[in-house]
């Protein structure tokens, strides 16, 4: 039985852990905010007793606590252990993350979510690059995950989803910006039904996903953004559009 352990129980970690025992997995939880426990997620209230005999360990924290937990966590792992860094960061975060399981004698992954896991569960698209990419994928996919492997080192998988999001993030900030034009002048109901026919036959479906989503995820999407911003103005590209997606979300921010 393959034993994992989950970092970070927030939306995206309890799914995760959650999809993963039903398959046969042997899940181990840890987060010192949440208590997942009544969603019957086998958490442990110390870092360790998650740790122990994992195989797989994967980091669900969120940007700003990934490197932390890396080193809160290989100084509890058994060499040899894959790490799988599943937060949305930029590519320098992910390096540094690597860097700190390589030095431990662990293997790393970097892993990209590529649509909101609520939506599908453990079931949702991943990208995976690095040296210990296939060894995630092999471990993942007997349980329904599917999982690409991208070419390049750490740092790649994290760099396309920030490229992704250029497009992704851009397009719900415009959707919204339009929707609250319209609204002064009756005309938002209409413009819905528009943008959703435009979107396909799951238009309102999707319409619904794009703005609750905007809206609900609106500080980890401006901290992803700023990341795009970055990886964009480094590499040369315009990154007009960009940066006023991620205006538009610190606005929404702002209240």
């Amino acid at each position: 039985m393959t034993r994992i352990a989950v970092m970070g129980l927030g939306e995206a970690g309890s799914l995760y852990a959650q999809g993963l025992a039903a398959l046969g997995a042997e899940v181990r939880g840890f987060d010192p905010h949440v208590d997942a426990r009544a969603s019957g997620i086998a958490q442990r209230p110390r870092l360790e007793e998650c740790l122990e005999g994992a195989e797989l360990v994967l980091s669900l924290v969120g940007a700003r606590a990934s490197v932390d937990a890396a080193r809160d966590a290989v100084a509890r792992m058994a060499p040899g252990t894959l790490l799988a860094d599943l937060n949305t960061s930029a590519p320098e975060t992910k390096l540094e993350v690597a860097r700190i399981a390589r030095a431990s004698g662990m293997g790393v992954a970097d892993v990209a979510v590529l649509a909101p896991v609520p939506r599908a569960g453990h079931r949702t698209p991943l990208l995976a690059s690095g040296d210990s990419a296939h060894d995630f994928a092999a471990r993942m996919r007997p349980f329904g995950v599917p999982v690409d492997v991208v070419p390049g080192g750490i740092g790649d998988a994290a760099r396309r989803k920030l490229l992704r999001a250029v497009y992704m993030k851009g397009v719900a900030a415009v959707v919204v910006e339009a929707l609250e034009a319209a609204r002064p002048h009756g005309a938002e109901e209409w413009l819905r039904a528009q943008i959703a026919d435009e979107l396909g036959p799951d238009g309102p479906a999707v319409l619904e996903r794009m703005l609750a989503g905007t809206y609900r995820h609106a500080e980890r999407r401006e901290h992803e953004m700023r990341d795009a911003v970055e990886l964009l103005e480094r590499s040369g590209s315009p990154a007009g559009m960009t940066r006023a997606t991620r205006a538009s979300l610190q606005r929404i921010l702002e209240g």
